[in-house]
This record gives structure tokens, sequence and C-alpha cells, in this order.
């Protein structure tokens, strides 16, 4: 079975379309985890409304301290051994659970299973395409913009069992929780890319991601988690990784800049003995 995980507050724009998207995938094996912070508009009475016609569908509210801790609740109520978060603005392409569970079967446990997914805008256009195929440690610390990491939950799922290897999301880190999550699994267990494309991601004016990026600090945010994954590594890794991070990530008119605060970053690794 698969757990679908819908973390929401005061969603009652999307909650419908998000019960349906997955009501439209008519998978069997499938039930879906509605887990409400304590909204106050009508997001849980439309979740009402379904899951008295629709048994598959699940709910909590209550108050909770963000995004992640409602991840983690769900985890902990999840009835299926596959696990997979759609976001309540988001949505699958047609029949991808019943696709995700026919190529579970054959995998050993715990798997990380990772799909292409489209990316919108508010006037529905395509954005981007987001096809992340390298997917090691060493490949992801480069860089978004060199390697892409999978860059939203309905393009990817995961065996509930990874949960006992590397432990649950973080509830202190509100934007980057899902990257944090994959740098950790990916030392543990081989991710696979299948070049399909399983997810739609809406980037909406206004959300929580968008201006944190626009402000500058999503970017300060991301370089820190990649430093703080990349001090990890064996010595000679975290080397490479620096001057490879800085190389493929810095404007030919920027380059001296980046090639001193490369040169302050190297200084601060331990001496080789």
């Amino acid at each position: 079975m698969i757990t679908v995980i819908t973390p929401v507050y005061n969603g009652e724009q999307y909650i419908e379309v998000c019960l349906r998207a997955v009501i439209q995938q008519e998978c069997s094996e499938v039930e879906h985890l509605i887990i409400d912070g304590g909204s106050s508009d009508r997001t849980i009475e439309i979740v009402k409304q379904y899951a008295e016609h629709y048994p598959h569908i699940r709910w909590v509210s209550e108050k909770d301290r963000g995004q992640s801790d409602a991840m983690n609740k769900g985890i902990g109520l999840a009835k299926g051994e596959i696990i997979g978060f759609l976001n309540v603005d988001d949505y699958y392409e047609p029949n991808v659970l019943n696709r995700v569970l026919e190529v579970f079967r054959s995998l050993p446990q715990p798997s990380f299973v990772v799909g292409n997914c489209n990316v919108w805008n508010d006037a529905g256009k395509l954005k981007k395409f987001n096809r992340p195929i390298k997917l090691k440690l060493t490949d992801l610390l480069l860089g978004a913009e060199i390697n892409p990491h999978p860059i939203n939950p309905s393009a990817y799922f995961y065996h509930r069992c990874l949960h006992d290897q590397i432990g649950l999301y973080n509830v202190d880190e509100h934007f980057a929780m899902d990257v944090d999550f994959i740098f950790r699994a990916v030392q543990v267990v081989d991710i696979k890319h299948l070049d399909e494309t399983w997810g739609n991601y809406r980037e909406i004016e206004g959300t929580k991601t968008i201006l944190d990026w626009r402000s500058g600090e999503g970017a300060k945010r991301s370089y820190a988690l990649i430093k703080r994954y990349r001090q990890q590594l064996p010595i000679h890794l975290q080397i490479q990784s620096t001057i490879l991070y800085f190389l493929l990530n810095s404007p030919r008119k920027t380059l001296q800049s980046a090639k001193k605060g490369m040169g302050k970053t190297l200084r601060s690794l331990p001496k080789l003995s």
C-alpha cells in the first residue's frame, strides 16, 4: 500500500483539487492522510465531506510545529509501506500511483524512487522540467543548478522503513526539510531515477518558498545546507567538492571573487596528515 501524506494549513483554495488528484489515480492500494495544522478556514469541512464518500481518506486536525512536524505525524500514522507526499497545491500525472506500486514490487527495502516533475507558474505555463538523474551525495553537493535534486515530492516515493535508518524530517527546518532528508537518504540507499514524468509542482506567488528565494534567503540557506553536508565528507572529497562547486557555479565575471572564497574555505579545512 502507498500512503500519500498531505500537510495543510488553511488550504481551502486547493484541498478539493488535491483530494481529487488522488481519487483520479484510481488506485485501490492507497490511503490519503490529510494532516491539518488546525485550519481556521473550510479546509477540514471539505475534507470531511470527501472522507464520508471515500474511505481511503483519513485526517487529523490539530496545532503543530510546522510542515516538518506535520509530515512526521503523517509518517507515524501511515499504514502503507510506501510513502509519498503531495502538497495541497500539487498533483500527479495519470496512473502514477499504480505505476509506483508496480515498480516497488521488485525493489529491496528500503528503496527510494524518483521520477521527473513539471514546474508550473500561476498562469499555468510550464516554467521548467525537473529531471534529477545524478543523485549521489557528491553530485547533489555541486548545487541544484549543476545537478538538479528532486524538486518536489509529487515525483518521488520511498519505503517507510527508510526512516528507521536516517530518522524523520527535521522539525527545526521549515524550508529545505525535503532536501535535507534527501541528502541523508542518498548516503544509505541507492536512489533509482526513472525517466518518467510523475509530478506537477505549482510555484505559486506569495508562498513561503517563492518569497524565501526572492529575498535571497533561499540561496543562502541552500548553500549553508550544502556546506554542512560537505563537511561530513572525507577530507579529500571535501576539497574536491569545494573546488568543483566554486568553479561550476561562478560566472566568469565573478570567478576571481569565487576563487577568493574558495581559498578561504580550503584554509578552514583540516590539514592532511
